[in-house]
Order: C-alpha cells, then sequence, then structure tokens
C-alpha cells in the first residue's frame, strides 16, 4: 500500500485536535466537492483522498492504529486470512531511525478490540517473546545468584559448601586464596532451560568474615605481634602464629616499636595457582614490663644515666 499523510492531505499537523481537523476538513471538501469541480479529475481525486483522511482521523481509534502502523493500518483486518500482507519491517525503525520493538502489551494495546492475542501470534509467530511450534527458539534459563561465608582460615586453606537450591543440593569446592566478594560461577546449576535451551549458571558471591588478629590485603596479611623490651633492646627469637601453624622469627637488636618486618611466602594462597603465596607482615608491639622489682628499677635507673 502507497503510504499517504493524511495529516498533509487535509494540511494539519500530527497534534491537530478533532476540532481542527473538523475545520480542515469542511474547508477542503467545500472546495474539491463535485458539484464545483465539474470534470475536474485532479479536484475528484483530492475530494476522495480528503474523506479517505477525514474517516481516519476523525475517528479515535483508527487515528491511534494509524500514528502506530503508518499507511498498513488496516491491515490487521485481512492478517486473519493471509498475514503475509502485513509488512512488520516498516515498524522496526522510528522516526529518529532508531531501533524500537513493538511490545506485546504495546500491540495489545493498540488493538485492544480486535482480538489482539490471537493476531499477534498470526502476524508474528510470536508469544510474549517465544517462538512458537516446533520450531520454538531454545532458550537458555535464567542464571541464579546466592551467597555464603567464609572464615580467613576457611579462604587460606580452601573450603567446601552445601548449597540447597529449588530442592538441589549442590556441592560447592573452594579453592585456597578466595577473595572477598569473589564471584564463582557454577555451570548449569540455574533455573531449567526452555524448549530445550539449556540450564542458567548458578552465581555465588564469596563473603570472607573479618579476622580478629589478621587484615588481608591483596595476598598479603598483616599483623601485630608482641615482643619482650628485652628481646626487643638485645635482639633474638620470639615466635610468631600464621595461619599455617607457629614460626619463630629473629628479632634484630634495638628493633623499635611499631618496626615491621616481612616474612616471605606466609600470606594467602594465590588463587588458582599451586605453591605461590602472599607475604606475612608483622609490626612489633613492644611489651613494656610491669611489677619491677626494686633491683630492676635500680637497673633502669643506672641504664638511664649511661645515657646522659
Amino acid at each position: 500500500m502507497t503510504y499517504k499523510d493524511y495529516y498533509k492531505v487535509l494540511g494539519v499537523g500530527t497534534t491537530a485536535t478533532p476540532e481542527e481537523i473538523k475545520k480542515a476538513y469542511r474547508k477542503l471538501a467545500l472546495k474539491h466537492h463535485p458539484d464545483k469541480a465539474k470534470g475536474n479529475k485532479a479536484s475528484e481525486e483530492k475530494f476522495k483522498e480528503i474523506n479517505e483522511a477525514n474517516e481516519v482521523l476523525s475517528d479515535p481509534e483508527k487515528r491511534k492504529k494509524y500514528d502506530r502502523f503508518g499507511a498498513d493500518w488496516k491491515h490487521y483486518e485481512e492478517a486473519g486470512a493471509q498475514p503475509g500482507g502485513f509488512d512488520w519491517s516498516k515498524y522496526a525503525a522510528s522516526q529518529s531511525g532508531q531501533s524500537h520493538r513493538v511490545s506485546r502489551e504495546e500491540f495489545d494495546e493498540t488493538f485492544a478490540d480486535e482480538g489482539a492475542g490471537d493476531l499477534f501470534e498470526l502476524l508474528f509467530g510470536q508469544h510474549g517473546g517465544q517462538r512458537r511450534g516446533s520450531r520454538s527458539a531454545a532458550l537458555k534459563g535464567d542464571n541464579l545468584d546466592a551467597e555464603t561465608t567464609l572464615s580467613l582460615e576457611e579462604a587460606y586453606h580452601g573450603s567446601t559448601r552445601i548449597i540447597q537450591l529449588h530442592g538441589q543440593i549442590i556441592r560447592v569446592t573452594i579453592k585456597p586464596g578466595i577473595a572477598d566478594m569473589q564471584v564463582l560461577r557454577v555451570a548449569g546449576k540455574g533455573s531449567a532451560g526452555r524448549n530445550g535451551g539449556p540450564n542458567g549458571d548458578l552465581y555465588i558471591t564469596i563473603k570472607v568474615a573479618p579476622h580478629p588478629v589478621f587484615h588481608r590485603r591483596g595476598n598479603d596479611l598483616h599483623r601485630n605481634f608482641s615482643v619482650e623490651l628485652y628481646t626487643a633492646v638485645l635482639g633474638g627469637k620470639t615466635q610468631v602464629t600464621t595461619l599455617n601453624g607457629t614460626v619463630k622469627v629473629d628479632i634484630p637488636k634495638e628493633t623499635m616499636n611499631g618496626t615491621e618486618l616481612r616474612l616471605l611466602g606466609l600470606g594467602m594462597p594465590v588463587y588458582g595457582k599451586k605453591n605461590e603465596f602472599g607475604n606475612l607482615f608483622v609490626k612489633a608491639d613492644i611489651r613494656i614490663p610491669d611489677h619491677l622489682r626494686e633491683q630492676e628499677i635500680d637497673l633502669f635507673k643506672k641504664l638511664a644515666a649511661l645515657r646522659e
């Protein structure tokens, strides 16, 4: 069907009110009426166009369909017998050139009184956005989300979790070194696919609980440790607890309070890599002795005098 701009035919804008359309129609009809333009074929054709335009634009429902579907607005009536006459491709772009998909809801609203449900499926072979019949498109199921919380020790050594979801019992193995808020994907454990499509996936967000002693920064761990005053002054060894047991640490003499020592390879495992670890940084917390005896106080006084 050749497109006819009914608004242009009547000489009104697309936002014209019913009164403006009626006024424009009467003026043009009077000018091109066959009784006034006898024998003028062009005027007779114009009169037919004017009446055609008025018939559509003066009817709110017809105008609504025309505004949406243009010249093919009437094809919905014929589609019940021959759906091939309806050229849907014309409606794939808006006036701005941007792609526009007419939804089922929009179609139902437009053809509310015309058996919209059957017509939509007849024209487009779709229902609710899915193909119908034996050629229905296989659609992947929805992805699902879950979360679980680990202790820092579990994150260090690796762990397992049992997740119950929609009647499924899913055992999830978590590798050593997992990070806080890291997301694991478990393929095929989401919602069931449709029309023979694959299942969706399960995405598990891992939360690592705060630890009272260790603080994690990437693959490195940080902690404070207590050092006796005499060890800090004279040097020596002390024991430090790590996430993988207790180790002896050499304390250099004259170690100041807050001095940080780096213990190579005693941090977190690098996720997904064997035998790779971050470092452990330990900060010295010099412990001042209390309940000093009189003799100890005298010795400290002598030491103070030597420093003067």
